[in-house]
This record gives structure tokens, sequence and C-alpha cells, in this order.
């Protein structure tokens, strides 16, 4: 398994069936462009709300990815994100989030050709 990501949930959620998890796979690889661009938008517009909603959307795909560490992030910015607290910390959980997916992308691209 990668560093970033561990899909024996995903494994074990789609009953081992390659079609499902391939399909998965390529469907979180279309989502983190998307994640990537709102998350720099609401960043720069300091649309915390927005921020907010794309922590709370995205948590689930990459949770069926397990990339446990980067859902605890997602935690934090839709949780603070709501509030309006702990601004200072948004761009570095970002930036940090935006390392996470492409990590994962790479890692994924890798995992793909053993299903």
């Amino acid at each position: 398994m990668g560093k970033y990501t561990d899909l024996e949930y995903l494994e074990s959620m789609s009953g081992g069936e390659s079609e499902i998890i391939i399909e998965m796979i390529e469907l979180f690889k279309m989502q983190v462009p998307e994640f990537i661009e709102e998350a720099d938008n609401s960043l720069s517009n300091k649309d915390w709300n927005k921020l907010g909603a794309l922590a709370h959307k995205a948590k689930s795909s990459l949770a069926i990815m397990g990339m446990n560490e980067a859902v605890e992030d997602l935690d934090f910015l839709e949780i603070n994100a709501k509030d309006e607290t702990n601004i200072e910390k948004f761009p570095y959980i970002v930036e940090r989030f935006k390392f996470y997916c492409l990590q994962a992308i790479e890692e994924l691209d890798e995992e793909i050709d053993n299903f």
C-alpha cells in the first residue's frame, strides 16, 4: 500500500471487485483537480463557507481512498471555516491537502495496475 492512500476500505467495501475499485479510483482522480481549484478559489476569495463546504464534500472521497491524515485536515477546515476560527492555518492546510491529493493520484496510478 502507498504512503498517502490505503485501499483496504475500498477493497472491503467493493467486495474486492476490480471494476468497482478501478471506477472509484478513476472518479477520485477526476474530482481532485476540481477539489484543488475550489480550495484555491475559496482561499483567495476568503470564502470560508465555500471552503467548509468543500472540506465536507471532499472528506468522503478521501476517506474511501484511506487518506486518514488528509481527512483529519478536512475535519479541521470544515469546523473552523464554519466558526471562522484558526483562519491563519487555512493556507497551510489547503497546501497540504493539495499535496496529499497529488501524491495520492501518483500512488493510485501505480496501484490501479494491481486490479
